[in-house]
C-alpha cells in the first residue's frame, strides 16, 4: 500500500488530557501517504544498472579506439540525464503526513511544486467520513473538524481508502 504508519499508537498514552503534553512531543501516530509510483527503489536500481548495460553495449566493439573517448560523455550524460530526472520525479511528487497528538490532528499535503497546504483540529472532534458516492472519486474519504472538511488520500484505491479509514478510526480511539 503505498502509506506507512512511521508511529502507530499500540496502547493508550500514560499521560492523558490535552494540558499535559508539552510542545516538542513526538507525535502518538504519523501516517505518511504517497501516490502509486511506477518505479520503486528496487526496480530504479534495476533501470539503471540495465540501462547503463544497454549504453555500454555498443561501446564493447570501440574498446581500444579513440571513438570511444568521444561518445562516453554523451553515453554518460544520458545515463545521469535519466537518473536526475527519475529521482526528480519521485521528490517533486504528491505527498500527505497525518499526524496526531493527544491535543492536536494534524494534516499536511505537499504538492508538485512544493506547496504546502495543512489542517489542525482537536482529535476529539475529528470525523472520519467515507462518502460512498457524490465524491471525485469512488469511496472518497475525509476528515472534518476544526471547521473545516478536507480529503486525505484521494490518490490511493478504493480499497485502500476503506482500509484507512478503519485505521484512521482506531488512531483516533487511542487519542480520545
Amino acid at each position: 500500500m503505498p502509506y506507512h504508519w512511521v508511529t502507530r499508537p499500540a496502547q493508550a498514552p500514560e499521560k492523558s488530557g490535552a494540558f499535559c503534553f508539552a510542545e516538542g512531543d513526538p507525535p502518538l501516530a504519523e501516517l505518511r501517504l504517497w501516490p502509486h509510483r511506477s518505479l520503486s527503489t528496487r526496480g530504479f536500481v534495476w533501470f539503471i544498472g540495465l540501462t547503463a548495460a544497454a549504453l555500454s553495449l555498443p561501446l564493447v566493439g570501440l574498446l581500444g579506439t579513440p571513438v570511444l573517448w568521444g561518445l562516453l560523455p554523451f553515453l554518460s550524460a544520458a545515463l545521469a540525464g535519466i537518473w536526475w530526472a527519475l529521482r526528480r520525479s519521485d521528490r517533486a511528487g504528491l505527498s500527505e503526513c497525518f499526524r496526531l497528538w493527544i491535543d492536536r490532528a494534524e494534516l499536511v499535503r505537499s504538492n508538485p511544486g512544493g506547496a504546502l497546504q495543512d489542517w489542525t483540529a482537536e482529535p476529539y472532534w475529528v470525523q472520519v467520513t467515507l462518502h460512498q458516492r457524490g465524491g471525485p472519486v469512488p469511496s472518497y474519504l475525509t476528515l472534518r473538524g476544526g471547521g473545516r472538511e478536507v480529503e486525505i488520500g484521494a490518490f490511493l484505491s478504493p480499497e485502500e481508502r476503506v482500509a484507512l479509514q478503519a485505521e484512521l478510526l482506531a488512531a483516533l480511539g487511542w487519542a480520545r
